[in-house]
This record gives C-alpha cells, structure tokens and sequence, in this order.
C-alpha cells in the first residue's frame, strides 16, 4: 500500500514537474524576441523611414512577438563592427553595403564595385540572380543571414563646392568616404585623396576644410543638409548605393515560421516601397536642391569608367576575372528587357 501510494506520489510529481517544463517551455517560445537595428542613416533619410515602417508592421504583424528597434546615425556600432555584431550572433540586424560582406565572402563586394549599373531595375534584377544567390549561400556558412539586399538609396555623385568634369579635376581633394577599401580604392582610381570619416563627423569636415567634399547620392545631400556646406554635384554615378539586411541564423531560428514569413514579406514590401518613393524623391530633391543653389553638373564618364575598371584587379582575394563575371549578368538582363 506504502509502494502504491509512494508510486502515485512520485508518477504525480513527475507530471507536475512535467508539465511545469512544458509550460516554462511555452512561455518561452513566446517570448518576444528582441532585435536592435543598426544603419549610419539619418532619422529623416528614406531608408530609414521605410525600416521604421517595416518594423512597425512586424510588430504588429507578429503581436510584439518580434521587436525590432531601429537604431538610425551610428548610433550602435556600424560598418564592420556592425557586421560583426551579426557574426557573433546577437540579437542584432545590420544594414551595410554590399562591400562589407566582402570580408567574409570577397566575391560579394565585387558586387558593390563602380561603374557597374545604369538603373535601379539592373541592381535588382542582379540581385536576383543564381549568381547572387549561390554567394548569398556561402555568406550564410559564415554566420550572416541576407534578408534583403535590395534596398537602394540612388546613385552616389561627387559633392564639392567645386565643378569637377574630369579625373584631373579630383587631383589632390581631400574626399570623405566610408571606412570601406573599396571606397578608398576606387575614389583614389578617380584622382582624389579619400579620406575616412565618420559620416556624422562630415558636415563640420567640410565646413571646416577637413575635406573638400564628400561623394553620396542626392537623397543623402538633401536630408542631411550637406547643401549648406558644399553647393555642387558632379554625376559620376560612380557606385549605386545600396544596403542589405544581415542576421545571425541563429537569431532566425529563434523565430516561428510564421514570424520569419511575416518577417520576409514586411522586409520586401518595405524594399519595393523604398525603391518607388525614391524614383519620385530623386527628381523632387534635386529641383529642392537647385532651389537651395547646388548646382548639377554631367562628368566625362567614359574616362572614369576606364580608369575605375582597374579597381577589380586590385583585391586578390576575388575571383579572377569576376568584372567580367558580374558585366555577363548585366548583359543577360539587358538583353532581356
């Protein structure tokens, strides 16, 4: 009788213990998940405007099961440290050109190289590309999950306070660039002496003569007021910006299935949104722009085009003729329009 009723006792407790498992088990999973959103954009920049929108609709979407908050102009680590941050596996969502994920998969910055597109529609479709999916694969063996990679901010131009037509006019001009070698290298391809500045130390670099311009699209000259300091863009097109979306994959698998969809398809629809407000802010923030005394200026673009095109041979660690790799894609695209 002593047995029975220890038995019971025990297969009782074992339930109980049990039970309170599964239960623990349950609140966890629904937990909400936490995620800081790292950019050097500016609060009142398009793309930041547009995450804040995809945030907020994952919120919504997934009840606060995922919060992700959005961190705008460096103020949580950026740049390589920002992609780092992923690697390591915090709770964490980068957003950095595609050229930081060179450091990991090398063929990926060749992606980000200048002189590459001649519209918005040609990124995006390389984007969607075998070629770009197959170094997404690879990228993701290292610890950094691509959410999106199409989320573009124009075409980055020279700003001066000087017309600037020809390489030999960059001779010497001290120019801010991102702390990126792709940057600095194709930047000093160009004719300038780049300089690498923290963007939120850039307008006072300029007013004071630290450098004597900077190179970034007309978004980004007219949101940050960068107007006020230099009164002139030549329309290299050197680089198309653009950002992609990082996460640690263990960080996605902490998500439900249903909270990564909802995750995707707030993330694209806040890429496809993004891109058709910047068609119409581009043409809109230049009048605004001319109308704050910039001036705009075509540059010689065949000769910037011949000397960047040395750029690709000067990282060993890419893919031996990979200029040529990503030129075949683009005619594939072009020839399919």
């Amino acid at each position: 009788m002593k047995k029975l009723l220890l038995g019971t006792l025990l297969s009782a407790t074992t339930l109980f213990g049990f039970g309170m498992a599964s239960t623990a088990a349950i609140a966890s999973d629904n937990d909400p998940v936490k995620i800081n959103m790292s950019l050097v954009f500016t609060q009142n920049e398009l793309l930041t405007q547009e995450l804040i929108k995809v945030a907020d609709k994952i919120k919504e979407r997934t009840d606060g099961g995922v919060n992700i908050k959005v961190f705008p102009g460096g103020q949580l680590p950026v740049y390589k440290d920002n992609l780092e941050q992923v690697v390591n596996g915090a709770n964490w969502i980068a957003v950095e050109d595609l050229s930081y994920l060179g450091d990991y998969v090398p063929d990926f910055a060749a992606l980000a190289g200048p002189m590459l597109y001649t519209s918005y529609d040609e990124y995006l479709a390389m984007m969607d590309t075998d070629y770009v999916a197959k170094l997404t694969e690879e990228v993701e063996k290292k610890g950094i999950k691509v959410l999106s990679a199409d989320y573009i901010f124009g075409f980055r131009h020279m700003i001066t306070n000087k017309e600037i037509n020809t390489p030999e006019d960059m001779d010497g001009m001290r120019i801010r660039v991102p702390g990126s070698q792709l940057f600095i290298n194709t930047l000093s391809s160009m004719g300038a002496s780049p300089a690498a500045l923290p963007f939120p130390e850039t307008y006072a670099g300029v007013q004071q003569g630290v450098v004597d311009g900077l190179e970034g699209s007309i978004l980004t000259m007219y949101s940050t007021k960068i107007y006020e300091v230099a009164k002139n863009m030549s329309k290299t097109g050197h680089f198309l910006g653009t950002v992609g979306l990082y996460i640690s994959p263990s960080v996605w698998d902490k998500l439900t299935a249903e909270q990564q969809k909802i995750v995707m398809e707030e993330i694209n629809a806040g890429a496809v949104s993004n891109t058709e407000q910047l068609v119409k802010l581009d043409a809109e923030y230049e009048q605004k722009l001319k109308e704050q005394g910039v001036t705009f200026n075509d540059v010689d673009t065949a000769a910037f085009n011949k000397l960047t095109a040395d750029v690709y041979n000067q990282f060993p660690a890419w893919s031996e003729g990979v200029h040529g790799t990503i030129n075949a894609e683009l005619e594939k695209i072009r020839a399919a329009k």
